[in-house]
């Protein structure tokens, strides 16, 4: 029923009745009749002037299942779908929904993760294909030597310099352990050939 309230036009019901909330709350209500109002001679009220066409608006046709959080009765009327979860970051996303609460860190950390997962998977699927991401050009490294990045950063004050240090590491950290990982995977290979 509180689906309706949301999507519709009707308003839901106080907790409290008027007249209640009149005696426990000094000066509740003072704006309820029109006379009271300064703005009534220019202020035309009407109920049923919402601007909807509609008591509850046209749902848009679900091709997949998509993920709702479990909070809600059914799936909002108007969705994305520029964006369908797939692969390993889709069920991520889908467990997310299914199991947690948007009020839990699990369900955003979940979503979070997801959002890690995609990226590196769309990475390495970059370097699969026939143009992959160039790493120095697209992460602005290069923007770095030639923008004045280092002469920006020192003795202006800013607040965010503590994390400076910081920034290469977590940038090209990743990077360097798949590296290295890979190295040492292919050494191993390399020894088995050869012994």
């Amino acid at each position: 029923m509180t689906e309706t309230w949301t999507y519709g036009p009707a308003k839901p019901p106080l907790p409290e009745s008027t007249s209640v909330l009149r005696e426990r709350i000094p000066g509740w209500g003072a704006d309820l009749d029109p006379k009271d109002r300064p703005s009534v001679p220019k202020l035309q009220f009407d109920p049923h002037l919402s601007g909807a066409h509609w008591e509850f608006p046209e749902r848009q046709p679900e091709k997949w299942p998509r993920e709702r959080s479990i909070e809600h009765a059914f799936l909002t009327p108007v969705f994305g779908t520029s964006c369908p979860p797939r692969g390993l970051s889709g069920r991520i996303r889908r467990l997310a929904y299914a199991r947690y609460s948007e009020g839990r860190t699990a369900h955003w950390l979940l979503l979070l993760g997801a959002d890690r997962v995609d990226t590196l998977g769309s990475t390495l699927w970059s370097f699969a294909s026939r143009h992959p991401d160039n790493l120095l050009t697209e992460t602005g490294v290069l923007s770095e030597l030639s923008h004045h990045g280092l002469s920006s950063r020192l003795g202006r004050k800013r607040t965010d310099t503590i994390h400076h240090p910081l920034d290469p590491l977590i940038v090209a950290g990743p990077w360097l352990l798949v590296a290295g990982v890979i190295y040492k995977a292919l050494r191993r290979v390399a020894r088995t050939r050869t012994g």
